[in-house]
């Protein structure tokens, strides 16, 4: 467990470690020329690159993980507390206890699929499965080799590094982790040309956890390095409610089993816009005092005495009342996500599509220009989603609206006149 503090200290102690080996390696290199000094350059190198970006690369977050604070806590530590996905603990746990009976460490596993649907959350859990601290990190973070290095060399026995967004590493980068990955070595080139020096350094065996949302641009040496390679779909009407009471019961919120129904609908089969929802509800209730009503169905209209009783409790002050199915329905209007999970981008889509191309067929650029929405937007975070809901198609010649989608548009217009 390391504040922010230890962390930078550590990568710095991981510095020194490489330092100290490369030192001892060039010791026996009889050059032309100083490759102590070279050595030296190359280390302070990424030493200043480390001091100016902070310490954004490879934190151990177990810490904030275990937090106990009731935002963190909804998020699961142990696979039994993560609802669904039974095919998928059942793999890990089959790796973990085989790995843990033999006194290995186990296996690199690659999860990927759309965001929100739990890759963390498995890193995490891993991490905790196996007793081990969890480095996090992020492809974007790690812009050098140096960057890399620093990780590793940090890394202890059995620990995980969990790398999200994996598929963004550079290949320069992703050179260096495969002997990492497979042999628990780090090779690192000094100098260029006639003077260039290669070190290999051995590292303590370790675990890497990568997640990333478009597998198809993770090189195929990467992606067939990993031990485990595991898709997360969405999730499904049943396991959502389960993840809503979950998290219900942690905020201290009470809702009517239909409302928490109505929710799970409205999210796109993603755990994390479910718990976006159920946010902005709560926020909705707190800020709508005189609409609440007690679990006697008694509505309550000065909660000031309640504030006062809950005052320093650690509870929230409408645990004892209950959010009904209609202040969700209200919450959700204003929110303008509809009885599909549709948001006012989404309806925007549609509508441009019937009232402007006549269903279509429309490019994705010429109906990015038409509705003033980035085209990768569109195409990563939208269109998806239509798609699997059945109101837009693909063709060679754009996009069309669906049979489906022209009744939904129709709907649409119709309470807009």
């Amino acid at each position: 467990m390391h504040n922010d503090d230890d962390s930078v200290e550590s990568r710095v102690v991981g510095f020194t470690k490489v330092r100290s080996q490369l030192k001892k390696a060039s010791n026996t290199e009889s050059m032309g020329y100083s490759s102590k000094a070279q050595n030296s350059s190359e280390i302070n190198t990424a030493e200043d690159m480390h001091n100016n970006s902070g310490a954004q690369n490879g934190n151990n977050l177990l810490d904030g993980v275990t937090d106990n604070t009731e935002e963190l806590t909804v998020r699961p530590s142990k696979l039994d507390e993560i609802i669904g996905r039974d095919n998928q603990k059942k793999k890990i746990r089959m790796m973990i206890k085989s790995a843990q009976k033999r006194g290995n460490t186990v296996d690199h596993v690659l999860f990927y699929g759309p965001p929100g649907l739990g890759k963390t959350t498995f890193a995490i859990a891993i991490a905790n499965e196996m007793g081990s601290s969890l480095h996090v990190t992020s492809g974007p973070a790690i812009l050098r080799q140096a960057d890399l290095a620093t990780i590793l060399t940090n890394l202890k026995k059995n620990d995980v590094l969990f790398i999200d967004e994996i598929h963004r590493l550079s290949r320069s980068v992703e050179e260096v982790l495969y002997p990492a990955m497979e042999d628990m070595k780090l090779d690192i080139v000094l100098g260029k040309g006639v003077s260039a020096n290669s070190i290999r350094i051995d590292l303590q065996p370790f675990t890497l956890i990568g997640a990333t949302t478009r597998i198809g641009l993770i090189s195929s040496p990467l992606r067939d390095r990993f031990g485990l390679i595991q898709r997360l779909d969405f999730f499904d009407n049943e396991s959502l409610v389960q993840i809503l009471d979950r998290a219900s019961g942690i905020w201290g919120m009470s809702l009517e089993p239909k409302a928490v129904e109505e929710i799970a609908s409205r999210s796109r089969g993603t755990a994390r816009v479910a718990l976006r929802l159920l946010r902005r509800i709560r926020d909705y209730v707190d800020s709508e005092d005189n609409n609440l009503v007690g679990k006697d169905n008694a509505k309550i209209g000065d909660l000031s005495a309640k504030k006062a009783r809950y005052q320093g409790k650690n509870r929230r002050m409408y645990e004892e009342f209950l959010i009904t199915y209609e202040m969700v329905i209200d919450a959700l209007n204003l929110l303008e996500v509809d009885r599909l999970g549709l948001e006012d981008i989404d309806h925007r889509i549609i509508l441009t599509m019937y009232n402007n191309f006549c269903g279509g067929p429309v490019g994705l650029s010429t109906l990015s220009a038409a509705i003033g929405e980035d085209v990768g937007a569109i195409s990563d975070v939208n269109e998806p989603f239509l798609m699997r809901a059945g109101l837009i198609k693909r063709t060679s010649r754009g996009r069309v609206l669906t049979e489906k989608g022209i009744a939904y548009a129709q709907e649409i217009n119709d309470k807009i006149l």
